[in-house]
């Protein structure tokens, strides 16, 4: 448990799992700065718990209304102990499938609304040396699936994004985690026009997920796992939520050194040097 009062700023707080983390944040007396595209629906919250809520409509893919956010949660509170980036978006379908505005507004919402929040909270905490910046990825953002490439490609990015800055930070004392949630009750998903062609594609995936023993994860659960990981002094780059992933997470890593290996031969051609 925290001994200290935390502020917390969350994007994606109306819904879903960022719901969950506001309310398990402010239940135990910790402040959140709720944002959400719609501010009535943060109504409840705010009714609930007072002056712990400031709720603040945001619309994560402009830049400079996330700075004003940003900044107004600093003023309210004097400060940002941790952001919680889970604003997102899903759209289910082949390369094919999705429309370029699709792919692109995924990317500006999954993407550039986390880099954008990030940027805004930095210098603080930098200043302030201490904070945390929770990303809230997917084990999208570590394998691909067919019929979700547009998806994966968001988080992918945002992998390797914060990944980057969790070094960048590090000296200043603040950490960067990669939350990837595995399956848990959410309204973000929106299918693309399906086409037969990629019937085959869709039933792969369906096959793929047979016998791992992955089912949907309790949304409770998953806030209690949030004020764990926000409390502990040295939380981990990158961490699942939900059980069973890594039956899925070995192979594909194994997979990849493999092939790596195989065509190393086609690296050494590359490179100008002859194979031993």
């Amino acid at each position: 448990m925290s001994n200290t009062p935390k502020t917390w700023f969350i994007t994606g707080a109306s819904r879903g799992l960022g719901a969950q983390w506001a309310e398990a944040a402010l239940s135990r007396g910790d402040r959140v700065a709720a944002a959400a595209r719609s501010g009535s629906t943060l109504d409840s919250l705010a009714e609930n718990y007072g002056d712990l809520v400031l709720p603040l409509e945001l619309d994560v893919t402009d830049e400079a209304a996330v700075h004003r956010a940003v900044a107004a949660a600093e003023k309210r509170f004097g400060g940002i102990d941790i952001l919680v980036n889970n604003a997102g978006q899903a759209v289910m379908g082949a390369v094919e499938e999705v429309t370029a505005a699709q792919a692109r507004e995924q990317m500006e919402v999954n993407y550039f609304g986390a880099f954008y929040t990030s940027q805004a909270v930095v210098p603080h905490m930098r200043n302030r040396r201490s904070g945390r910046i929770i990303q809230i990825s997917s084990m999208g953002g570590v394998v691909a699936l067919p019929t979700m490439g547009t998806y994966h490609a968001t988080k992918w990015a945002l992998e390797a994004l914060s990944q980057a800055l969790a070094a960048e930070v590090a000296e200043y004392g603040v950490h960067v985690t990669l939350v990837e949630p595995l399956m848990f009750p959410s309204e973000l998903g929106n299918m693309a026009p399906q086409m037969p062609e990629y019937d085959h594609a869709r039933a792969l995936v369906m096959a793929g997920f047979e016998g791992t023993g992955i089912a949907p994860g309790d949304p409770a659960a998953a806030g209690r796992a949030m004020l764990t990981l926000a409390d502990d002094p040295n939380p981990p780059l990158r961490t699942l939520f939900g059980a069973n992933g890594l039956p899925l997470i070995r192979p594909e890593y194994a997979r990849r050194i493999a092939l790596w290996e195989e065509w190393d031969h086609l690296a050494q051609l590359a490179q100008g040097t002859s194979p031993a």
